[in-house]
């Protein structure tokens, strides 16, 4: 595998890097790390003629516990200690990421807008080309679910999960000026596995910023793949609790990702508990409930069903833990 002919922009501040791809617009690609974009250009997968490189725009940098730069590699948000201590369940998230060389390379805001995956696209031309290729790249039709309107390949990043559970927002720059969205509704549930968020054209993801109340809540992540030193997540599940001083809810978020084309937070499954006493029964059920509503198709290594399972448990055990209860055992 080869890389085709690109050109390669580096600005260096965030109005010139937005101007350059209103002038590029649509035959270009934001180059972050570079660890999923570039591999995927080896197989030739919605390669662009332009790459706008990040790796100069000093805005994008910067770790501190209000805000985080896009272009922060996760190795140094791992490596932070501040960052570690006020947002654990965030660094549960960062370890999981891949191997320690992908972190030394990838970007938290890469991880945010990462590709979504399937068995049907992670392939390498020749592959795609024989099968007929599909609705994300060259083809008109999906695969998995056999049809020509809608992708339905899995959102497959770490970070969202557990940044949406602490409601933290992104601060975007674009040709209309900046504007902040919170995580939690930056994707864009009524699309697919191709308009997978709500950011528009253009626009360049600058910061991630974290609310005060984000450090007085218990948070964690868990994520299920099939090699635990590298893949990418089967299933990722992120919870973060606050209780009062006379033990009850009182606040309770749940986000689910890699069963679907973007992440899912239940705000009205969690809405309802708070302001009562954490109990095994109330976990168990909101488990339950979770898994019947979560939809995985079978474009992924592990089956649906699997997965569909396994949300139940790690739901369960993810929310026990942030709760105090059972520390998260079943």
């Amino acid at each position: 595998m080869h890389l085709d002919p690109f050109e390669l922009h580096r600005p260096t501040s965030v109005e010139e890097t937005v101007a350059l791809a209103g002038r590029l617009a649509p035959k270009f690609d934001y180059l972050a790390g570079g660890t999923d974009l570039l591999p995927n250009y080896k197989m030739r997968l919605n390669t662009r003629p332009n790459l706008i490189a990040l790796e100069d725009v000093s805005e994008l940098r910067g770790v501190s516990l209000d805000r985080v730069g896009a272009m922060t590699r996760l190795a140094d948000l791992e490596a932070h200690g501040g960052f570690r201590s006020a947002y654990p369940g965030v660094l549960e998230a960062v370890v999981e990421v891949a191997t320690p060389l992908v972190r030394a390379s990838g970007t938290l805001g890469g991880n945010l807008l990462v590709e979504t995956r399937c068995f049907f696209f992670n392939q390498s031309f020749p592959w795609r080309e024989s099968l007929g290729f599909c609705l994300k790249a060259d083809g008109d039709r999906c695969h998995v679910v056999p049809q020509k309107e809608k992708c339905y390949a899995t959102f497959s990043g770490d970070l969202a999960p557990s940044l949406s559970v602490l409601d933290a927002e992104v601060e975007v720059a674009g040709p209309d000026g900046r504007r902040r969205v919170p995580v939690t509704t930056m994707y864009d549930a009524a699309g697919d596995g191709i308009q997978r968020h709500h950011l528009k054209p253009g626009e360049l993801l600058v910061a991630v910023h974290f609310p005060p109340a984000a450090r007085t809540l218990r948070a964690t992540y868990r994520k299920l793949r099939v090699r635990p030193s590298f893949d990418f997540p089967e299933l990722g599940v992120a919870a973060a609790a606050r209780l009062t001083a006379d033990g009850t809810i009182d606040h309770l978020a749940l986000s689910v990702g890699g069963t679907e084309t973007f992440p899912k937070r239940f705000d009205e499954l969690t809405g309802p508990l708070v302001g009562s006493r954490p109990t095994l029964p109330r976990v168990r059920e909101l488990a339950a409930e979770v898994q019947k509503r979560v939809r995985p198709v079978h474009n992924t290594f592990l089956a649906a069903d699997y997965r569909k399972k396994m949300t139940g448990v790690f739901v369960r055990r993810a929310v026990g833990q942030v709760l105090g209860i059972g520390e998260g055992r079943p």
